[in-house]
């Protein structure tokens, strides 16, 4: 009887363990709800009030407060953006020199990686320590402007390319998921008679999807976003940019409302509409991109980060 009694007390106290550990998930899930939707909408609220209030009328955007909607529906931020003849050459001008600097950067660096990767590398340590310094020191703006100038990239499109080729940062997190690729299939492609660039190649870069779309959309959004490049190297309009190109509409159309204030001219925007709308037409490119790299993201810089 004792046992049967004993049996009987040790399933309770595991039943109200049970019950306790249930009721303590289902209290911090309910918390985690609540935390994770209010921090969404943190998030997410300013984004969308910036482009509730690109389209809205320039008229109500100084008195418009807190909108889901635009107040005055209007596209006339937009018009006078895409109404510049020039805008759709930089549009092409950012979208080349993503592209080339994506493909140039990630392939550039993996090859980099996968030599520091291998251990028996003659002069391992010394690129080591070279590498540790750029990420610490730079030259500077002056000293770095005279070397583009010495290198003939003034006004020219590989600006955009050459100096931004190899990130050392990068290349650590492409070195360390090398590593973790095994020994025995490089080995055993060696059998097979395979070559170092046929194993790069073929087997390297393919087991390595995930860490170099992570690289990609680092350098992605560093290549569409970057205007100081164009801003200091750059005279020539038919190389600008979007954002350079963008910027410039900012500073016109703030100089004709500064104008506008001491005339009787009638500017049909404002500045900050003009603001609103550059940001939205530049934001979106990198917001579409963004979704197909994803699900490589979160695993590539988990794996190509950590060494364990």
């Amino acid at each position: 009887m004792k046992t049967i009694a004993n049996v009987s007390e040790v399933n309770t106290n595991l039943s109200n363990k049970k019950n306790k550990k249930i009721k303590e998930n289902r209290v911090f899930n309910i918390v985690n709800i609540i935390f994770l939707t209010v921090f969404t909408i943190i998030i997410i609220y300013p984004i969308w009030n910036i482009v509730v209030k690109s389209f809205s009328s320039p008229d109500t955007i100084s008195h418009v407060g807190l909108r889901l909607w635009p107040e005055e529906f209007s596209l006339v931020n937009y018009k006078l953006v895409f109404n510049d003849p020039t805008i759709w050459n930089s549009f092409l001008i950012s979208i080349l020199k993503t592209v080339v600097g994506v493909v140039t950067h990630v392939l550039l660096t993996a090859m980099v990686a996968y030599g520091m990767s291998k251990q028996n590398l003659i002069g391992r340590n010394f690129y080591t320590i070279l590498g540790v310094g750029t990420m610490f020191f730079s030259g500077g703006m002056i000293p770095t402007y005279l070397l583009m100038r010495s290198l003939g990239l003034l006004d020219s499109f590989w600006v955009y390319i050459i100096p931004s080729l190899f990130s050392y940062y990068d290349m650590l997190i492409l070195m360390n998921f090398f590593r973790e690729i095994p020994n025995s299939l490089e080995e055993s492609a060696k059998i097979d008679g395979a070559g170092v660039w046929t194993i790069f190649s073929r087997i390297v870069l393919p087991l390595s999807t995930p860490v170099l779309a992570t690289i990609a959309l680092f350098n992605g959004v560093y290549q569409w976003n970057d205007y100081m490049t164009a801003k200091l190297y750059i005279s020539n309009e038919a190389l600008y940019p979007i954002q350079m190109k963008l910027y410039e509409i900012i500073v016109q159309t703030q100089a004709a409302a500064n104008m506008q204030s001491t005339t009787s001219v009638v500017i049909p925007t404002t500045s900050e509409s003009i603001q609103l709308a550059t940001i939205v037409i530049a934001t979106v490119p990198i917001v579409l991109v963004y979704p197909f790299l994803q699900k490589y993201f979160i695993s590539g810089m988990m794996i190509g980060a950590v060494k364990e």
